[in-house]
């Protein structure tokens, strides 16, 4: 199976990803910042333990990022658009799958986002 992105963008993420014979896909469903320890207070470990989270769903379904076609951010707010960036790029280095970002209020008021993914292997 292959991945090949459509359009790459400079942020680890492209306009499309054409995935030619998967024979594996997994839905990962949203991954919140949150575990046994509670809740980040801040942006930056909220992001990290989100990403965290859909790795570990990952690698439960014998995957990894380089498996992610589609990824869904669902952000609190505008003002963690650059952070976000940042922490995605730190954890899809060169890959780069399809992606949306949408800024809108989330279940719990002090999880500030949301991350849902589509993987093929």
């Amino acid at each position: 199976m292959t991945i090949t992105p459509i359009d790459p963008q400079p942020g680890s993420y492209a306009m499309g990803s054409l995935v030619d014979g998967p024979t594996r896909w997994l839905y990962v469903s949203g991954q919140v910042p949150e575990d046994a320890s509670g809740v980040p207070a801040d942006f930056a470990g909220q992001a990290r333990l989100a990403w965290r989270n859909v790795v570990a769903v990952l690698e439960r379904g014998g995957m990894s990022v380089a498996d992610l076609v589609k990824v869904t951010i669902f952000l609190a707010d505008r003002r963690y658009r650059a952070e976000n960036a940042e922490i995605r790029h730190e954890v899809l280095g060169d890959h780069s799958p399809a992606l949306t970002i949408v800024i809108t209020g989330i279940w719990d008021e002090a999880w500030l986002l949301e991350i849902e993914a589509v993987a093929a292997a």
